[in-house]
């Protein structure tokens, strides 16, 4: 599922949060760089939640949000998803995978934790 410009903007907000965060904190991390209306962060939060891109933890009268899954999770998971509409997925990977850059494939089979 691809995210719009504020939408990824948004999540970046919440994938680099220690905690959950309400509307208004999200908001304020944003407003430093742009203007933007509190109602317009909320919806974009409530369209997240409805996407079940980020949970909504009920914290006394108002909502905190916090990223459904990492970062990472969902890269691989539009890459899933992008791989699954190719009818030559074994070319589409290939094709993928030959424009990283050197190093980059044995990097992440390093970083893959190993079965035991």
């Amino acid at each position: 599922m691809a995210l719009g410009d504020l939408e990824r903007e948004v999540m970046t907000q919440l994938w680099d949060a220690p905690e959950a965060l309400t509307v208004r904190q999200v908001h304020e991390r944003i407003s430093q760089n742009r203007d933007l209306a509190y109602t317009t962060v909320m919806t974009v939060l409530d369209r997240l939640a409805k996407k079940e891109l980020v949970v909504q933890i009920k914290a006394d009268k108002a909502y905190k949000y916090a990223a459904a899954q990492t970062r990472e999770e969902m890269t691989a998971a539009l890459m899933m998803d992008a791989l699954s509409a190719s009818p030559d997925q074994d070319a589409a990977l290939a094709y993928f995978l030959g424009q990283l850059p050197p190093g980059a494939i044995q990097a992440a089979l390093d970083a893959t934790p190993k079965e035991t």
